[in-house]
């Protein structure tokens, strides 16, 4: 049964939304945070395992060194306090993904402590968000619930456990609750989310991409009278791996919450789930405290030392982080602020980069991935990073154009056939002919043929009247499947009628 909702508009006005949020950034490295076992996306369920990823007894942990650096890099850029000694702890509890009935994490003794992240909205404004912690541990295995509806446990009639992904090293990345953001919070959640991803890129530490799962936050959402209020009861809804669903999820709980508190009822403190085919979220389990995991430090692991003098060595090999570089290829590509906006809206920007390096202008780039590029994308439901073109190919269509061998309607086509997989821009052109015809003679035998079968059109052309040049044009046009060279049709169709 549907829940009842409150209007967001009036839910905003009525009550001071707060949020938290906890994201998890599964890093890079080639092996798992406490053994050898390789790390790579959709391998063969349960094959890339060893006895400590699988929890056997006798199995003893070891730190990856890589999963550290990768770690104290991602609290460099969050502006945290470093902590030359961190510890990892048991955090106790069962979940058939978890193989060791336990997690290694780290619980009061942090790699990496209070720090902040400012983050850029729509219309330019900067809201910082304050981080609580960004500590290290090891993920868990992944269920897959077979016969219930989109792979929900809800009608399951039985699960399958993948453990690849258990024991790969990720960075959870808490924050305090973020007040003050009222009914742009959802606004504030969705830039925060991409801003890590962007700083976790631009790093090279973690692939971040949600949608495979390496990516991914838990929502949590109060609501309270007033901003003087004390904090409400929240609702953590887990495992978001959508920037919109992280977005939808803020809205959807400010409404829920508030129909339920303007009806007198209370929240529960709970876990949720966000279900993309309803649009909704649905209530999990009672929300456990942090002394219900009974922590304690893992007694197989000494404490981790990062010394002074290689966070420092660390430090010194940030590369620039991603709001200043979007300032510079903005500056550089003569970008208006709305186009730079639709360029980072459309995770375009190390497309157009890359594109304008393999020789295209920043116009041309700009115009591809975000015309016939993204349509395409959009219409296949996948990102444009996965698209079957690279920067180089839209670099070499650009130069076709540019050398008068395509024009803007076979250019389209060859993007077309490139997509279709066809291969290279020039092959497609080669396969389709598509290149431009451009002989003078060809093109005046057709000019000749248009002129003659419209004498009126022909006529005005004669006596200065210009505006019929379209349809000779288009006639000739028509007559070469598109590929004349208009601006040659043009000349020709002038030199007659003043000859």
């Amino acid at each position: 049964m549907a829940e009842k909702l409150m209007k967001f508009a009036d839910a905003v006005k009525k009550y001071d939304p707060v949020i938290g949020l906890e994201v998890h950034v599964e890093l890079s490295t080639q092996t798992k945070l406490f053994c050898p076992a390789e790390v790579h996306f959709g391998g063969e369920p349960n094959s890339q395992l060893t006895p400590v990823s699988l929890g056997l007894p006798g199995s003893l942990p070891v730190v990856n060194r890589m999963a550290i650096d990768y770690a104290v890099k991602l609290g460099l850029a969050l502006h945290c306090n470093i902590a030359e000694w961190s510890q990892f702890a048991r955090k106790n509890y069962f979940y058939p993904d978890m193989p060791r009935d336990y997690q290694i994490s780290q619980y009061d003794k942090p790699l990496n402590g209070e720090g902040y992240l400012d983050v850029e909205l729509e219309d330019g404004d900067i809201f910082r968000v304050p981080v609580e912690r960004a500590h290290v541990e090891d993920d868990a295995g992944k269920n897959t619930h077979v016969g219930g509806a989109d792979g929900r446990i809800e009608g399951a009639d039985h699960s399958l456990v993948d453990y690849n992904r258990a024991g790969v090293p990720l960075v959870e990345i808490v924050t305090k609750p973020i007040t003050g953001a009222g009914e742009r919070a959802a606004e504030v959640a969705g830039a925060y989310v991409r801003t890590i991803r962007d700083i976790v890129r631009a790093l090279n530490i973690s692939h971040a991409r949600m949608e495979q799962g390496n990516m991914r936050a838990d929502v949590n959402v109060s609501l309270r009278p007033s901003p003087e209020a004390p904090l409400g009861t929240r609702s953590e809804t887990k495992n978001v791996n959508s920037f919109r669903g992280i977005e939808k999820t803020i809205i959807y709980e400010i409404r829920r919450q508030a129909a339920i508190l303007d009806d007198g009822g209370e929240i529960l403190q709970e876990t949720r789930h966000w279900d993309e085919a309803s649009q909704a979220t649905a209530g999990g389990r009672v929300k456990t405290d942090a002394d219900d995991y009974r922590y304690f430090p893992d007694p197989d692991l000494v404490m981790v030392h990062v010394t002074k003098g290689h966070i420092d060595e660390l430090a010194s090999q940030m590369p620039e982080m991603p709001r200043e570089r979007r300032n510079r290829l903005q500056g550089e590509w003569g970008f208006s602020d709305l186009e730079m906006r639709d360029v980072v809206n459309a995770d375009a920007l190390d497309l157009i980069e890359a594109t304008i390096a393999a020789g295209a202008t920043a116009g041309g780039a700009r115009k591809w991935w975000l015309g016939e590029i993204s349509r395409a994308a959009n219409e296949r439901e996948t990102l444009l990073e996965d698209m079957p073109i690279t920067p180089a190919d839209v670099a070499r269509v650009e130069k076709l154009v540019a050398e008068g061998r395509l024009n803007d309607k076979l250019a389209k086509q060859t993007v077309a056939g490139v997509l279709a997989g066809e291969g290279t821009p020039d092959e497609v052109v080669r396969k389709h002919g598509y290149e431009v015809v451009s002989d003078d003679d060809a093109l005046e035998a057709e000019v000749d043929k248009a002129l003659a079968a419209d004498p009126d059109i022909a006529a005005k052309l004669k006596a200065g009247n210009m505006k019929p040049m379209g349809a000779i044009i288009g006639a000739v046009m028509k007559a070469t499947r598109g590929q004349a060279d208009a601006k040659a049709v043009s000349a020709i169709v002038m030199r007659k009628v003043k000859s």
